[in-house]
């Protein structure tokens, strides 16, 4: 469903025709997006790095504005269905050609392109990065990889196989802070970690049914367009764009899948983790339409040399979750952790996670320096010398090189099917669901497997997908 829109000059407006004109381009038949030969791969760019956003405002324009800084990125084209979201962005880089549809920018762009981020909503995440890459196109993607554990194990293992250049969207993953915390972690600062706790006080969730009403779509956003993969329904006014489909099943993660690539991010990184074992939820469950807030779960994973034991325990609150008395008690007053030790409602700078050793506790906020406690024991430590990194640069310049970026799908695609079991498991309250990573299925609880991989709608089916 497309409409006529007035655009400016050099802005292209939205064919009708689109989908076919790709097809046919493209050679495929009974799929939107074909595969590529085998042996396809993106040539390092000798100089420029010539670059296309999917995505004009919101992370969007932050992420080009990121990649943009850099005098040898050359942002040549973007995409948006929403032609009211990119004035920021046209001012910014007057000469990228603009698109409303992202399909007839890989269409027409594909020979002018070496790369690609996608910073869309989740929903579109997979079926848009599958399609740049089944181009040879290195890929950029916001967190989390993407909607669902089976999307993200087959982008991780397209990218590997075609040896793309790829990075997810946790820029801190790059920062010195977190750096200084896994080097803590890894150099035995606090010994062996018993446990983690990890939180955030946002509250990507909601309760009650989707409104009925059909309001009018405005002027210049393809409501279609965004939709994408996702089961046709009316537009409503700040129901789902521009921000709150984070809380909406079909169209976000919840806090869990938004925040928890990030937090959970340095705890993944520190104690090497690999997939886990089980996951509990012993939060609410969602309803038929929202995410859950004041989630709780716990994650089991193998332990490795950096913990205590077999197992190892990461468990995650949000929203007005609170740590238990028991961990609230390794911290003395003021020690730091305001939002869920405390009483007191959390605010949106309360998030972070506690590493609990056998020598001491790490405390990480998000995103600040790490600390130590017992605060007198201590006292006098030094963190580690590490270099601070700039994530955009450091997956531009490899894409340049042919190396390798800080967080390639290889490390982000487990990352996120990790974070993303919270999302199954949320639906199951109180039941612990054993995970076989290898088989990719849940082995105590079939019901739950049909959360890993979801139905696209008609005509916006995917190749490998």
């Amino acid at each position: 469903m497309h409409r006529k829109i007035t655009t400016t000059p050099g802005v292209l407006p939205p064919a009708r025709s689109t989908r076919r004109h790709f097809l046919k381009a493209t050679g495929a038949a009974g799929f939107a997006f074909p595969f590529v030969a085998s042996g396809l791969r993106a040539s390092p760019p000798s100089s420029t790095l010539r670059h296309a956003s999917i995505g004009g405002g919101g992370m969007a324009g932050n992420d080009i504005k990121a990649l943009a800084s850099n005098p040898w990125v050359k942002v040549v084209a973007f995409a948006d269905v929403d032609v009211n979201r990119i004035g920021e962005v046209r001012e910014m880089i007057p000469e990228a050609r603009y698109y409303q549809d992202w399909r007839q920018l890989l269409e027409r762009e594909s020979g002018q392109i070496d790369s690609v981020n996608v910073s869309v909503p989740d929903h579109m995440h997979a079926p848009i990065a599958l399609s740049a890459m089944q181009l040879g196109k290195h890929c950029y993607c916001q967190k989390p990889l993407a909607h669902d554990i089976h999307e993200t194990r087959v982008l991780a293992r397209f990218a590997r196989e075609r040896r793309l250049v790829t990075q997810m969207g946790i820029q801190n993953h790059s920062i010195r802070a977190y750096r200084q915390a896994v080097a803590l972690v890894q150099q035995g600062v606090i010994g062996r970690v018993r446990e983690v706790h990890s939180w955030s006080s946002k509250k990507w969730g909601d309760v009650g049914p989707a409104p009925t009403r059909a309001d009018p779509i405005p002027p210049g956003l393809d409501w279609d367009l965004w939709l994408g993969a996702a089961a046709s329904r009316p537009y409503v006014k700040d129901h789902y764009h521009p921000g709150n489909w984070r809380k909406r099943l079909d169209f976000g993660t919840g806090t869990f899948g938004d925040m928890g690539c990030h937090i959970l991010d340095p705890v993944f990184n520190a104690l090497a983790l690999t997939a886990p074992i089980s996951v509990r939820s012993d939060g609410p469950a969602p309803d038929a339409w929202n995410w859950p807030i004041d989630a709780r779960i716990r994650y089991v994973f193998p332990g490795t040399r950096f913990t205590v034991g077999r197992t190892i325990s990461v468990t995650w609150y949000d929203g007005d979750a609170r740590l238990p008395a028991e961990v609230r008690a390794l911290l003395p007053a003021g020690g730091g952790v305001r939002s869920p030790v405390g009483p007191a409602p959390v605010d949106s700078v309360d998030q972070g996670s506690l590493f609990v050793g056998t020598e001491g506790v790490l405390h990480l906020p998000h995103p600040a320096a790490p600390r130590l406690h017992p605060e007198q024991k201590y006292r006098g430590q030094r963190l580690p010398e590490v270099e601070h990194g700039h994530h955009w640069t450091l997956w531009a310049e490899a894409c340049r090189s042919g190396g390798s970026p800080s967080a390639g799908f290889d490390y982000s695609g487990p990352l996120t099917e990790m974070v993303l079991l919270g999302s199954v498991a949320v639906r199951f309250p109180q039941t612990t669901l054993n995970w076989d990573s290898g088989r990719l299925q849940f082995s105590n609880e079939s019901a739950a497997n049909r959360f890993l991989r979801r139905t696209y709608r008609q005509g916006w089916e995917v190749a490998g997908l």
